[in-house]
C-alpha cells in the first residue's frame, strides 16, 4: 500500500500541527463554531490531507499540484491566525509562527526538488 506520506517530514509536521489548530480552537466563542473554528480546522486539515494524496498520485506533475493546494491552504491558516489574534481569540505564538513558515519552505523545497527532476527525465 502507497503511504510514502507517513515518512514525509511535512506531513508529520502538519499532523501535528492540526492537533495544535483543534486545541486552540476549543478556546473560540461559540458563535465562531461555524466560523473561523471551522474555516481554520479546514485549512489546517487540508495540509496533510493534500501532501497524502499527491504523495499517492502517479506523477510527480499531480504531486506538485497538490503540495501548491497544501501551501495555499498553510498560507489561508496563516491568515486565519493573524485575524483570530485582531480578533482577540488567541495570541499568536512565535512558535506557532516558525513552524507555519518552516513547514511553508519545506513544501517549497519539495515542489523545487520535484521540479529539478522532471527537467532531468
Amino acid at each position: 500500500m502507497g503511504q510514502r506520506h507517513k515518512r514525509m517530514d511535512i506531513w508529520n509536521m502538519s499532523i501535528s500541527l492540526v492537533e495544535e489548530i483543534y486545541e486552540l480552537t476549543q478556546t473560540f466563542p461559540s458563535e465562531e463554531k461555524f466560523g473561523l473554528t471551522s474555516q481554520m480546522r479546514r485549512s489546517a486539515v487540508s495540509v496533510p490531507s493534500n501532501t497524502a494524496e499527491g504523495a499517492a498520485r502517479n506523477s510527480e506533475k499531480d504531486f506538485i499540484r497538490f503540495l501548491a493546494i497544501a501551501r495555499g491552504s498553510l498560507m489561508e491558516l496563516d491568515t486565519q491566525l493573524i485575524i483570530s489574534d485582531r480578533l482577540g481569540f488567541l495570541i499568536r505564538t512565535q512558535d506557532l509562527e516558525e513552524r507555519i513558515e518552516h513547514i511553508f519552505a519545506k513544501i517549497n523545497a519539495l515542489i523545487t526538488t520535484l521540479k529539478r527532476s522532471q527537467l532531468v527525465t
